[in-house]
């Protein structure tokens, strides 16, 4: 997995149940924009939220309508290992790779227990690859990466990988350069894919890149010309599109109502995020407006609710 992958939204009818019809527009959509795959049931997707049944139908839709050269990873984390183990076993055939997060309720509170979590979910499904999800703002489960990517790598046949969403970049970049970079380690903090760059991260996963992928593959690109500064002026703009609708209405949720102005109206979010009114989707666009973030939205964008 290299470039941008977007964490996708369960697109929902106005009643809170699953729109599987609209996968296919949604995938296409983010394809056009240069996305190269689609991390489904993560947190974005609010996974919490989704019954195993409505995770299993979502992984469906999406690995029977996936775009050409498109990389689908299933997210079957759970707190409960035979839930999680379950969704592994049906993600082969339909997903690319598997990721995990940890459970969060009872949490492994070594690297021994977490190593046992993951390995009885990857071998669930063996014939593709298991990447662990390290995301401790949410999970509360912060053991040493590198440590565990070592154990991971010599226990688990299928272990690939890390999704990193967290900003350590001494523990990152140790990740980056194991065994000669023999494992794929994906940034995932969108506000700081500028961070990333310097420690010599190729991959990104993240919300925002179902929104704003031409400004991030500008800051790679200007990054890569050496012009920094402007880099990190493009950042604070993706900056300033989170912070402007968690504002209004706590990002998940807002960033979810914001597809509607693609032309996905991607549904309700589910308790406890917000679906936002037209109002202040309008109040959002003449913030975004303002601070000259319209531009970077495509030409799939409609800046009006």
């Amino acid at each position: 997995m290299k470039n941008l992958i977007a964490a996708t939204y369960a697109p929902m009818h106005t009643d809170g149940a699953l729109n599987l019809d609209i996968i296919p527009a949604y995938g296409a959509f983010l394809k056009s924009n240069k996305v190269t795959g689609a991390f489904v049931n993560g947190s974005t997707g609010d996974f919490v939220s989704l019954s195993t049944e409505e995770r299993k139908q979502l992984i469906e839709a999406w690995g029977k309508s996936r775009p050409e050269n498109f990389f689908i990873t299933n997210h079957v984390g759970h707190t409960n290992l035979r839930e999680a183990r379950d969704l592994a076993a049906h993600s082969e055939n339909l997903a690319d790779a598997i990721c995990a997060l940890p459970p969060s309720y009872f949490k492994p509170k070594t690297l021994e227990s977490l190593l046992y979590y993951c390995s009885e979910i990857a071998k669930s499904a063996p014939s593709i690859p298991f990447y662990y999800y390290h995301i401790p703002v949410l999970t509360g489960v912060d053991l040493p990466m590198i440590d565990f990517l070592e154990m991971a790598s010599r226990s688990i046949p299928n272990f690939r990988g890390i999704k990193y969403s967290q900003y350590n970049p001494t523990d990152f970049t140790k990740c980056l350069n194991f065994d000669q970079g023999s494992h794929n380690i994906l940034f995932g903090v969108d506000e700081m894919l500028v961070k990333s760059l310097p420690l010599g991260a190729t991959g990104w996963v993240g919300s925002t890149y179902n929104h704003l992928a031409s400004l991030y593959y500008e800051i790679i690109s200007l990054f890569n010309m050496g012009k920094e500064d402007e880099a990190k002026l493009l950042q604070a703009k993706a900056v300033f599109f989170v912070e402007t609708l968690d504002n209004i209405g706590g990002f998940n949720g807002a960033g979810k109502s914001f597809m509607r102005l693609f032309g996905l109206d991607m549904g309700p979010s589910r308790y406890p995020h917000n679906t936002l009114t037209d109002q202040q989707l309008n109040t959002a666009i003449q913030a975004l407006d303002q601070k000259g973030v319209l531009s970077y939205f495509g030409p799939q964008f409609t800046p009006k609710a």
